[in-house]
């Protein structure tokens, strides 16, 4: 598992400083299906299966807050679902936050694969009333994969014995990556 300012198998890795921007920032961040998406910030372009959402800038800011964002649902399960954010900061650091259903099982955290390779896994960091979810800091590998691959799998536990897989395509990622 991926701890706060470790880094393993070149995955993800939280910097201290990261994980309070994160906590700042999930206020303003957009909430679990993409209806709500649509409600708190306005969906600008669509890239094959990603769209780019953005906020109105907070106060002191002036550009808008915008992610990549992906919302998808179990294939054998309808009540199981995530949504993908993958947000670049003015500093240049890159972020994926993926949220998932409450009553995720947390140690295991969530696991990614691309293309069928194990990627690595990464730490929930919090559940708020409509989910739980984890945050990284993304490295030039990762962004590769994720740009180039054509599907990824994130994993997540409801029990102990089995983890649901949860596909979700990477078709439009470059394109909407370039637009950010």
């Amino acid at each position: 598992m991926i701890g706060i300012g470790r880094k393993r198998h070149g995955f993800l890795r939280v910097p201290a400083s990261l994980l309070a921007l994160a906590i700042l920032s999930f206020a303003t961040s957009a909430p679990m299906q993409l209806h709500a998406q649509e409600r708190d910030g306005k969906v600008r372009s669509q890239h094959g299966d990603w769209q780019i959402v953005c906020k109105p800038p907070p106060p002191g800011a002036s550009n808008d807050v915008c992610a990549i964002v992906q919302s998808v649902t179990a294939e054998d399960r309808n009540n199981v679902g995530l949504t993908v954010y993958f947000q670049k900061f003015s500093d240049g650091t890159q972020v994926l936050r993926v949220f998932a259903p409450l009553g995720v099982l947390l140690p295991p955290g969530l696991g990614l694969k691309i293309d069928g390779q194990d990627v690595g896994n990464a730490p929930f960091l919090r559940c708020h009333s409509f989910a739980c979810y984890a945050q990284v800091t993304v490295d030039p590998a990762l962004v590769g994969k994720l740009t180039t691959g054509q599907s990824a799998v994130f994993i997540i536990f409801q029990t102990e014995e089995a983890g649901i897989g949860i596909p979700i395509s990477l078709a439009g990622f470059a394109d909407a990556l370039a637009k950010l």
